[in-house]
């Protein structure tokens, strides 16, 4: 295993262990990435020496702030198969970690956003820190949430899932929790000993030792104005709703929603919606699939990801320019199947 590498897969004690090594990006996923991840999987989910696995992200930033963004700009404009084929393996990827038979433990402290929430979040043992800052910012790109991002989303309490998806904006440890997105809370200062007692004691009893009531969700507490707000039927009756309602929170909501792309919060909010009535998660994942590639073809996703990551002036140029400039025809094009449509390893296509 080298030092410069990407993923550091090693195995301790029977504790698999998977570390993300791109703490200058703050551990974003490259296609390699995504391969070595699964692979290491693979490897040890016959391996009766390897009991459980931990997933954990270099440097003090955080676990992981998504995928390589860079990767997905220069796809779009020019061969939208690396992007597609990226999305592909990664999908399959988020699939593999739902159904992992051992204990897959995340630790998932600092910025854990996009595809961040990917790597983690379908784990069985999601652990969060008083340091996590989750999000799935990908509107502000003119992109939709992916990564079964919208599955977790859809089955968030009331309507808390469409604020966090419509809105992009980060949720802390103990909204992670509430909406389905992590399991325990762990301390940050405590993290490395609790990985330590995983290594010498195993997950059960370190859980035991190190997992503590999470602070209260902040987003939990005002499920009422953003049950209320999010039940318009289009996202301009939403914001329209936002702007009217009383709650100083409201308002800045319907604030951050007008800066996101409108197709893309128009998109996102079908999604979600439509994810709700899928049965598991390899449903949406495929659902996402659909909406990533037609993403590609957009204007949205190479404006969003060059004002916020390329030029970095923070203006991107959104078309349609508002939410009332969206069709139904618009939004609908983003379901559209795909040539092939995502399938995973189990299923005959």
């Amino acid at each position: 295993m080298g030092e410069n590498e990407d993923v550091l897969v090693s195995v301790d004690r029977g504790i698999g262990l998977i570390s993300l090594n791109r703490p200058k990006a703050i551990n974003s996923l490259t296609h390699s990435m995504i391969s070595a991840i699964s692979r290491a999987l693979t490897e040890w989910r016959d391996d009766d020496a390897v009991k459980a696995v931990v997933l954990s992200g270099e440097g003090e930033r955080g676990l992981c702030a998504g995928g390589d963004i860079v990767e997905v700009y220069n796809s779009a404009r020019g061969d939208h198969g690396i992007a597609s084929s990226f999305w592909w393996d990664e999908y399959l990827m988020n699939a593999q970690i739902a159904r992992y038979p051992k204990p897959y433990v995340a630790l998932m402290d600092g910025i854990v956003m996009g595809g961040g929430v990917g790597v983690s979040a379908h784990g069985n043992v999601r652990v969060v820190t008083d340091t996590t800052k989750m999000a799935m910012p990908e509107v502000g790109i003119g992109f939709i949430p992916d990564v079964g991002g919208t599955y977790i989303l859809s089955r968030a309490p009331g309507r808390l899932g469409l604020h966090a998806a419509l809105t992009g904006a980060p949720f802390g440890a103990g909204d992670a929790i509430a909406m389905g997105f992590a399991d325990h809370f762990v301390p940050h200062d405590k993290l490395a000993a609790f990985k330590q007692a995983i290594l010498a004691d195993g997950v059960d009893a370190a859980l035991s030792a190190y997992a503590e009531d999470a602070p209260a969700g902040e987003l939990l507490a005002q499920r009422d104005w953003i049950d209320e707000c999010y039940a318009g039927e289009t996202a301009s009756d939403i914001v329209a709703a936002l702007r009217g309602h009383d709650a100083g929170p409201a308002n800045d909501a319907a604030n951050l929603i007008m800066t996101r792309s409108p197709i893309a919060v128009s998109v996102t909010l079908e999604a979600v919606r439509r994810a709700a009535k899928l049965d598991t998660l390899e449903d949406v994942l495929r659902q996402e699939y659909r909406t990533s590639c037609a993403s590609l073809n957009s204007h949205d996703l190479v404006e969003g990801i060059r004002a916020q990551v390329i030029d970095k002036d923070r203006n991107p140029k959104w078309s349609p320019a508002s939410l009332a400039e969206v069709t139904a025809d618009d939004i609908e094009a983003y379901f559209a199947p795909q040539d092939p449509d995502l399938t995973f390893p189990e299923e005959t296509p």
